[in-house]
């Protein structure tokens, strides 16, 4: 592993999750603005470590290795937090949906990868407004609190709702273009 700034922010990113875990059972006022700012920070460094690498020339394959992990890892915990703060049918679909297909396109990338089809499943701007949804989704629902009388939770669920269904349509985009090879 090299030790740079990109995969510093990306191994900060995974050691946020237990800080978040804890955070956001903590019976206070402050713990549920504290897990969403938490989840802000780790959201950011998901984002920023990939341009420092990319501007810094420090890419890496460790970093290639572990940013996506990291990410599906506190994505994933953070859904989880949400269901068992709110077991509601919708909310628990929503988390499974997101998951599912995070399971689903790793597994595919990899299948591919060993294939030599590995570009035909490259990230695609569905999967980026999927991303960018559900870090807000999830940002708001872990914030909890109404702000300047806007229902933020409300708000949460609406874009988590429209996360899951962005994510099954990335899911299919994806299916669908590596469709030729798995058909072989």
């Amino acid at each position: 592993m090299q030790w740079n700034l990109p995969n510093i922010l990306t191994l900060l990113r995974i050691l946020l999750i237990p800080v978040l875990v804890f955070v956001f059972f903590q019976e206070q006022p402050w713990a549920r603005l504290a897990a969403a700012i938490i989840f802000i920070v780790a959201a950011l460094t998901d984002w920023f470590d990939g341009y420092l690498a990319r501007q810094l020339e420090q890419t890496s394959k460790f970093g290639a290795f572990l940013d996506p992990v990291a990410d599906k890892l506190m994505v994933a915990a953070a859904l989880v937090l949400l269901v068992s703060a709110d077991p509601r049918v919708g909310v628990t679909v929503a988390a499974v949906v997101i998951v599912g297909r995070e399971i689903t396109i790793s597994a595919l990338r990899e299948w591919m990868a060993e294939l030599g089809g590995r570009t035909t499943v490259a990230v695609s701007m569905i999967g980026k407004f999927k991303t960018a949804a559900q870090m807000i989704a999830i940002s708001l629902m872990l914030w909890q609190s109404d702000l300047f009388g806007l229902p933020i939770y409300q708000l949460g669920l609406v874009l988590l709702y429209i996360a899951a269904v962005l994510t099954i349509w990335s899911m299919i985009a994806y299916l669908r273009a590596a469709w030729p090879i798995l058909k072989q």
